[in-house]
């Protein structure tokens, strides 16, 4: 185990693993379509849920279809998901926006009426915001997506000590008072352990400093990169893994692929199950699964301050070609 200064506990073990499900193993991986896999799991055994489902894109692991037809597809495992939760659990369902012909449809919007109808409660919507994508020619490039918190009751688990974040004026106090004829300086107003981290994930220069959460999508130059073309990154399942569970709890990715959630919640103690239908998704997982046992696992550690270019970088220098031409440039 190795320890690092925000407290996180980064687990490098043998964990014991299981193609079914076993109450006693650290990591089930259920290979085939979700809707079938996931009725091996019992009612009510797994505390969180956390997924990046399928977006309707046409990627290989997916057929496109008319958005209606998607959403009726989706219905049957969204109450599955119901079954298997914890009554103290939470679901978090990170979603972006299906497009057709250049129109956007937010599917955040379209999944919370899913979600409430099969009995879930939200309780945060969170923009996870990042500063790397696709560039748009028809509209303005999308740079953020959401994530819907859920939760199966009123009661259930939030960590909040475990995620704060410092205060940006801890030395802020409550109004002076008068007591017995004297003034008596106000109590600090914050917490000393920080403050409520927002629902709004971004770093502008170091989060722990500035109290925004930015994780970075995985991209080409990311650490944590496979060949799988939508991938999460670890850092922000941890975030939720922290908040949303307690060491031992049981987490379920019902869309694994290469297994960035199993992993978040493997090398933090808890227990994890995967479910993935594409065969070369599993092997890279478990691959990864391996470099963390032998504690040679790449990832971006949690924490860490986005990289702001100095603008010295050849990549950040005007080309020549544009000087030439004399453009008139707005930045």
């Amino acid at each position: 185990m190795v320890q690092n200064k925000f407290n996180i506990s980064f687990i490098t073990k043998k964990f014991k693993k299981s193609n079914n499900y076993n109450a006693s193993a650290d990591l089930m991986m259920l290979e085939g379509d979700t809707l079938k896999v996931i009725k091996k799991i019992p009612n009510k055994k797994v505390k969180l849920i956390i997924t990046s489902p399928p977006y309707n894109l046409e990627k290989e692991y997916e057929k496109k279809q008319s958005l209606e037809d998607y959403l009726n597809k989706m219905s049957p495992y969204i109450k599955e998901f119901y079954r298997v939760l914890k009554n103290d659990g939470s679901i978090c369902w990170q979603v972006g926006s299906y497009v057709n012909k250049s129109e956007v449809f937010p599917l955040d919007i379209f999944y919370y009426k899913m979600f409430k109808a099969s009995g879930f409660k939200l309780r945060n919507r969170i923009i996870w915001h990042f500063n790397h994508g696709l560039h748009s020619s028809k509209r303005l490039s999308g740079r953020y997506e959401t994530l819907l918190w859920f939760t199966k009751s009123d009661n259930y688990t939030f960590n909040l000590d475990k995620i704060r974040v410092p205060s940006k004026y801890p030395g802020k106090r409550k109004k002076n008072y008068i007591a017995k004829n004297k003034k008596v300086s106000g109590k600090p107003s914050g917490n000393p352990l920080g403050k409520n981290p927002s629902d709004y994930w971004e770093i502008m220069t170091n989060e722990w400093e500035l109290g925004f959460w930015d994780i970075p999508n995985v991209k080409a130059h990311h650490p944590e990169k496979t060949l799988h073309p939508c991938q999460f990154p670890i850092e922000l399942v941890e975030r939720c893994i922290f908040g949303f569970t307690n060491e031992k709890d049981l987490v379920l990715d019902p869309y694994s692929g290469t297994g960035s959630a199993i992993l978040a919640a493997l090398k933090n103690n808890r227990r994890s199950i995967g479910c993935e239908i594409k065969k070369k998704y599993i092997k890279i997982a478990l691959d990864r699964v391996k470099k963390l046992e032998e504690g040679k696992l790449p990832y971006r550690k949690f924490g860490k301050p986005i990289h702001i270019p100095s603008g010295k970088e050849k990549v950040a220098q005007i080309p020549r070609e544009w000087v030439k031409k004399n453009y008139n440039f707005n930045f």
